[in-house]
């Protein structure tokens, strides 16, 4: 369990990034996951309790940090640069949520991020996920009815009705961790559609199926499960990805977090320090923590370093499901 002085120092880390409208979130599991981010102009409300966030128009975030939580600061190698996150983590004796298996309806979500939706009804759809449990919430009569239809079966069960209703419903998803949760209310994009430009959720079957609860470039210590990450501004890309002029002063802010929460060997290697054989630390992470100094050190030099924008999409999809 963590020191008071630690519990006060996360908190302040979870504050300080909620006052940021440069950072995003997400909450999930590899496959499944919720993500929160606004405008930097975009009206926000408070939440109606003690829980740290706020809610907009588009989405919500709402979170209860307890002593054992852990972030976890990370940059992971992609295509044609970096990723930086810091992993909200708990240990995985601790991070278990309900596992359900089928489609369970949950009553009232009396815990909604708005007042105004606790009396909208909660169901869950059943992911069997081990440290989040992916839901979807409503007040509509014809929605209620649709979701009750699938209850007891596996949402991907072709007999279920659900499937082929759910983007046309468009309910409220609603991810729960044991950190907190995410509400997402923006539509669900049809096939063939992009996600909006803002809170938006992911569920990804083939995914899923691998059962992992964070991808295997993402450097989590033994014993700990990502539950949820915060998302600083990022040095040559914007919150959609989409490439804008290196940005030293965002470079450098991730610098201060990992220093604070990041993995002191790994620091240290990528700051030129020796692998040792018997390590705990993976040669995937190793060749990862060097492959991101090489990159970042020829940005630092203002080299021209070409951007692959699909294959960085792709591989941010699958460090955070």
């Amino acid at each position: 369990m963590a020191s008071s002085s630690q519990a006060d120092a996360v908190t302040d880390l979870l504050r300080e990034a909620l006052a940021d409208p440069g950072t995003a979130w997400s909450l999930g599991s590899f496959g499944a996951i919720a993500e929160f981010m606004r405008d930097p102009d975009e009206a926000v409300s408070g939440l109606p309790d003690d829980r740290l966030g706020m809610a907009t128009e588009r989405g919500a975030i709402a979170l209860s940090p307890g002593p054992d939580l852990r972030p976890v600061a990370y940059e992971t190698s992609v295509a044609s640069g970096w990723n930086h996150a810091v992993a909200l983590c708990l240990p995985e004796a601790a991070c278990a949520m309900n596992r359900r298996g089928v489609v369970t309806e949950l009553g009232p979500d009396r815990e909604a991020a708005r007042e105004r939706d606790r009396d909208a009804v909660l169901f869950d759809l059943g992911l069997d996920l081990l440290a989040v449990d992916a839901c979807v919430r409503t007040s509509d009569p014809e929605s209620i009815a649709c979701l009750r239809s699938g209850i007891g079966r596996p949402l991907f069960d072709h007999a279920n009705p659900i499937g082929r209703h759910l983007v046309a419903m468009s309910p409220h998803r609603v991810f729960l961790a044991k950190v907190g949760r995410i509400e997402v209310y923006a539509p669900i994009p049809g096939p063939g559609g992009t996600s909006p430009e803002g809170p938006h959720t992911h569920v990804l079957p083939k995914l899923l199926r691998s059962g992992r609860t964070h991808a295997a470039t993402t450097p989590i210590p033994a014993g700990w499960v990502p539950c949820a990450a915060l998302h600083p501004a990022h040095p040559y890309k914007d919150m959609l990805g989409q490439r804008i002029a290196f940005d030293a002063a965002r470079y450098e802010a991730f610098q201060v977090l990992l220093d604070r929460w990041g993995d002191p060997d790994l620091l240290a290697l990528k700051q030129g320090g020796e692998h040792s054989p018997d390590s705990r630390i993976s040669s995937r992470h190793v060749h990862g923590a060097r492959r991101v100094a090489e990159v970042q050190a020829r940005f630092l030099r203002g080299e021209v370093v070409e951007a692959d924008p699909e294959a960085d999409e792709d591989e941010a999809v699958a460090d955070h499901g």
